[in-house]
């Protein structure tokens, strides 16, 4: 199970048991009001510093998310993908709730990227999954659907399925659609967590697709959100989750420790490499 991303010059396999690939998620304006701003006001060169700092911190797909109050995203995703593909070499995950948005990016972007998502709505399936097929994109699906986010995991897995198999039928390879099994926030529900985890145990074994997670969502409104974070990372990537979406400068460490205690990083090579590398980075930032 194998799903193949390429940029410029890189290209990223995520599969099952291999070390945790990771999407970086800081080009996404919920939340940030700075980047928001640089948006509305057609700025991309915040958009290139931060994805030139998610590669060096460890990234190696970056999502490119423009929707933001007041941005035309289908004149400026396109341009934010190309803004992105200047500056670093690896694949690119195109991130928008808009089709028309979507399908402009598609249309322009290098490589082969991620696109980011369909769910089990049939609109969403009839118009998103066409466009994945024409341009030989990959895809994430989320286990939603018309009736919301269910709270059962059985539940969520036969959205998964639903998705799998329509992608199917038109001709997508099953292992170019990875699963999103949708993180909740555990302060509004203590049991938001497990749905997930167990939602990403039945996946992995029933359908066997790679599994992405926006992890951080897991945290919102609580103290102390980092270490929530990597607890709950590190729990994902045991039950099979191996794609997450995070921000690499605060969860690198903790996906390498994860990868280390399941036996996948021989001496610990990744770990030492990435906890160098991030050292690096905190030396030359506080000698600037």
């Amino acid at each position: 199970m194998k799903t193949v991303l390429r940029g410029t010059k890189k290209e990223v396999v995520i599969q099952p048991d291999a070390l945790t690939v990771i999407i970086g998620e800081r080009i996404n304006p919920t939340g940030r009001k700075k980047l928001a701003a640089a948006l509305v006001a057609g700025d991309l060169e915040y958009v290139r510093r931060e994805a030139v700092a998610q590669v060096r911190e460890g990234a190696h797909v970056i999502d490119v998310n423009v929707g933001a109050a007041g941005v035309d995203e289908v004149d400026l995703l396109p341009k934010a993908v190309l803004a992105v593909a200047e500056v670093v070499d690896v694949p690119i995950c195109i991130d928008s709730s808009s089709v028309e948005a979507i399908e402009a990016a598609l249309a322009v972007c290098p490589g082969r990227p991620l696109v980011n998502s369909v769910n089990g709505e049939e609109e969403k399936l009839e118009r998103i999954l066409p466009l994945v097929k024409k341009y030989n994109a990959a895809v994430i699906g989320l286990t939603m659907d018309d009736k919301g986010i269910p709270n059962d995991p059985h539940e969520r897995l036969a959205i998964a399925k639903k998705i799998v198999d329509r992608a199917e039928a038109i001709g997508i390879a099953r292992e170019d659609v990875i699963i999103d099994c949708l993180a909740l926030t555990m302060g509004a529900d203590s049991k938001a967590g497990l749905v997930t985890l167990k939602t990403i145990e039945l996946v992995r074994k029933e359908l066997g697709n790679n599994i992405t997670l926006g992890a951080s969502n897991a945290s919102f409104g609580l103290p102390e959100r980092e270490v929530i974070n990597a607890g709950f990372l590190a729990m994902a990537v045991y039950a099979g989750m191996n794609c997450p979406i995070v921000n690499p400068r605060k969860s690198r460490l903790a996906l390498a420790v994860a990868d280390l205690v399941l036996g996948r990083d021989d001496y610990a090579m990744n770990y030492l490499r990435a906890y160098r590398e991030l050292q690096k980075l905190a030396q030359e930032e506080a000698q600037q």
